[in-house]
């Protein structure tokens, strides 16, 4: 059977107000054939679908969610987005400054003529008019597409609410007499209507604003995409071209200061590179001839030429834009509960508001028709499905936006979820916890540290291939070759060269003793501390001075593993490492990072088994790895991490990636998991207790005791300030710490 063909894409939807919105987009999107799933977000306004373009294209999508009065826009720049979302902001403020002068002057005409008569209710009518009218077009146009469609939104409350108090309003102005000869009063409510009207219209631009300011992150990451690069012509000739015109294998110039186009490998020059931008470390890379470098980096005060590696969306920078806008829009577990209260909320309130003005009507003595259309009014003006809506997706786009600044992807909501219950960590030793490469630790020279004898020892190294060598070689780079001759290789001793005549030895103890070389009882003293403290030990001696000098190789230490590990404890997690190296070598590690719990000589497998044992045991447990050879254990892990160095395949394995080999962003990202879970579940208590407090109040529960009745006003109020608090409360997480 062949497998389908799927594709991914996230789309810009226009028209969404409300977590109903949201829903019905989604509904629709997944009713289609040929959509794998839909996902809408309220928050950022798109929509990521997984479709099988072999049965459904975008354009059949776009026009299905056109018919409910939506916009889907296919084909659309970020830059033209921009204009569009900037377009429409300023619609909305001129839409604000213009019903708020008309509405404030509603309100110095109602207090000033409070009990006035026909004239006063004429010019009310007047100057409510063009609020409602023209402030409130949108609410009604919405409104009505909504209910052809047979389904309602956010527009349906205040299209009903400002539309029952104006109609209302507008009646008793033209018939006072109906109230008048059963003795009553013929309240109007111009204000009530003007002011719903343009309180909504100021929450949606706070509302609007603060969002904006929850995908500051995204905003920041596209904008390190440049326009434009220096392409170098095969005869030397420079010309500038935009970055759509790239193709892999052009040569390209990174001038100082000037930010990297794509992706490649330098191929002439130096300098250093930033590359905050994906690891989250302040710290410049050197890039020579064979570096790997990325687009959007910012290079520093040399020049250089790189051969386009990856371009387009295949870019490292693109990658990381794409999964995290995936992972902004994806959902916990706890937020399908709240889609389902959300698709219904607006016709439960609907029917709130008729019984609340069924019970006025039925149960008041006095005025119940007049304050039953109030309360029922207010009903409708309250409650919040925004506040809802807003909730999750706010708080996700704040706390992977901040994650990916630092260096740390997210690859979805479930994944923080899960990172939130984390109680165990498992290490692995090489490149996690370590360098991953020997280096040289400390060196003691016994006939002094001169320049000769470096360059002796540099130059009999160079000539092999074992890792202990090369570390050796590096540290030296700065001695000068000397010739070597008759050079042997021993296997399990080291190596034996000659130089001017004089017989050289670079390699373990048993080498020198073969050769009838003796060490001295200091030296071999500073060797064996060395070898206790898990290093290697390398002598340099020659037939005519006997020992030389010797190095201490290890792999080191990375200089932030000692601090992750305490701030993971901090965190009340409790750590394991795991390594193939021999159990001495991970004593002694575990010794020096301060870990009781290790194990080494282990197999892919046994990573596998230790890890399943920890899960039986009750034990929440995340692996943390290089994404390639720990493939096994990270899969059975309950969140695998990946410490990537910005590779691929760290990317495509894992839940978590961390873009550098700092092993502290593993604790940071625990910490931002949870910090950011807490702050849905706050978001989500107080949408639901505002709801639940807020419409018995506005339906009039109190009046009984007290007298008081919400009025509509304040209730507008309290509504748009409920969104905002949401979204207000999400953007605590890009605080640091």
């Amino acid at each position: 059977m062949a497998k389908l063909k799927e594709e991914k894409s996230i789309y810009p939807v226009s028209g969404m107000h409300c977590a109903a919105c949201a829903g019905k987009v989604e509904s629709v999107l997944n009713s289609l054939d040929g959509v794998k799933e839909a996902v809408a977000n309220f928050a950022s306004r798109e929509a990521s679908v997984e479709y099988d373009p072999d049965v459904i294209t975008p354009e059949q999508m776009r026009d299905a969610v056109q018919r409910y009065g939506y916009t889907l826009h296919i084909e659309m720049s970020e830059e033209e987005l921009d204009r569009m979302r900037e377009a429409e902001m300023r619609k909305v403020k001129r839409n604000v400054t213009f019903s708020a002068v008309l509405t404030a002057v509603i309100l110095i005409v109602s207090f000033a003529f409070h009990h006035g008569g026909t004239a006063v209710n004429v010019l009310l009518w007047c100057l409510a008019t063009p609020v409602v009218v023209i402030g409130g077009r949108q609410f009604y146009v919405n409104a009505w597409q909504r209910l052809r469609q047979g389904s309602s939104d956010m527009d349906t409350l205040v299209a009903l609410s400002s539309g029952i108090a104006y109609l209302f309003s507008v009646f008793n102005t033209l018939f006072p007499e109906v109230w008048l000869r059963h003795g009553l009063m013929p309240h109007v409510y111009f204000d009530a209507a003007a002011c719903i009207i343009t309180f909504i219209l100021i929450g949606r631009m706070m509302e609007e604003r603060a969002k904006q300011r929850t995908a500051v992150s995204i905003k920041n990451l596209i904008g390190l995409q440049p326009k434009s690069t220096i392409v170098v012509l095969p005869d030397g000739t420079q010309v500038e071209k935009s970055i759509s015109d790239i193709t892999i294998g052009d040569i390209l110039l990174a001038r100082p200061g000037e930010k990297i186009a794509v992706d490649g490998i330098a191929v002439d020059g130096e300098s250093h590179v930033d590359q905050s931008m994906m690891t989250g470390e302040p710290m410049p890379v050197a890039v020579r001839k064979g570096a790997k470098v990325f687009a959007g980096t910012v290079n520093g005060e040399g020049s250089f030429t790189y051969r386009a590696q990856s371009v387009g969306s295949s870019t490292m920078l693109s990658r990381i834009i794409a999964l995290v806008k995936e992972a902004q829009g994806s959902k916990p577990p706890i937020q399908r509960i709240v889609d389902k209260v959300a698709s219904v909320f607006v016709p439960v309130i609907i029917s709130l508001s008729v019984v609340t003005l069924l019970l006025w009507l039925f149960f008041a003595k006095d005025n119940g028709v007049t304050y039953g259309i109030l309360s029922a009014i207010t009903v409708l003006v309250i409650a919040c499905p925004c506040a809802l809506g807003l909730a999750t997706p706010t708080a996700l786009m704040v706390g992977m936006g901040r994650g990916a600044e630092e260096g740390i992807l997210i690859r979805d909501a479930v994944s923080l979820e899960i990172a939130k219950g984390v109680d165990t960590v498992v290490l692995d030793k090489t490149g996690t916890l370590t360098k991953g490469k020997p280096e040289v630790v400390d060196r003691l020279w016994v006939v002094g540290d001169n320049g000769y004898a470096r360059n002796v020892l540099y130059s009999i190294e160079r000539r092999s291939s074992h890792p202990l060598a090369a570390a050796i070689v590096e540290n030296l780079a700065d001695c000068e070759p000397v010739i070597v001759l008759a050079l042997r290789n021993i296997p399990g001793e080291g190596l034996r060269a000659q130089v001017d005549k004089i017989n050289y030895f670079v390699g373990n103890e048993r080498l020198l003793s073969n050769n009838g070389v003796t060490i001295p009882d200091e030296v071999s003293a500073m060797a064996s501390k060395w070898a206790a403290d898990g290093c290697s030990v390398v002598y340099i001696a020659s037939e005519k001075e006997g020992v030389m000098g010797l190095y201490a190789v290890a792999d080191a230490v990375k200089p932030t593993s000692l601090r992750a590990v305490e701030m993971l404890r901090d965190e009340n997690v409790e750590l394991h490492i795991l390594t193939g190296d021999s159990s001495e070598a991970v004593s002694l590690l575990a010794r020096r990072v301060g870990i009781e719990h290790y194990k080494g000589n282990v197999t892919p497998a046994d990573k596998w088994q230790y890890i399943k044992s920890l899960q039986d045991s009750g034990r929440k447990v995340a692996m943390v790895g290089d994404g390639v050879n720990d493939s096994a254990a990270l899969s059975m892990a309950d969140l695998s991490i990946a410490m990537g160095s910005g590779s691929d395949v760290a990317i495509d394995v894992a839940q978590m990636t961390i873009m550098s080999d700092n092993l502290e962003k593993v604790p940071q990202a625990i910490k931002l998991s949870r910090a950011t879970v807490g702050i849905i579940r706050q978001n989500l208590f107080w949408a639901f207790i505002y709801n639940v407090i807020a419409v018995p109040v506005a339906a009039g529960l109190l009046y009984p005791f007290t007298g008081y009745l919400l009025n509509p006003m304040i209730a507008c109020a309290l509504m748009a300030l409920s969104s905002v608090s949401v979204v207000t409360n999400s953007l605590r997480l890009r605080k640091k710490g």
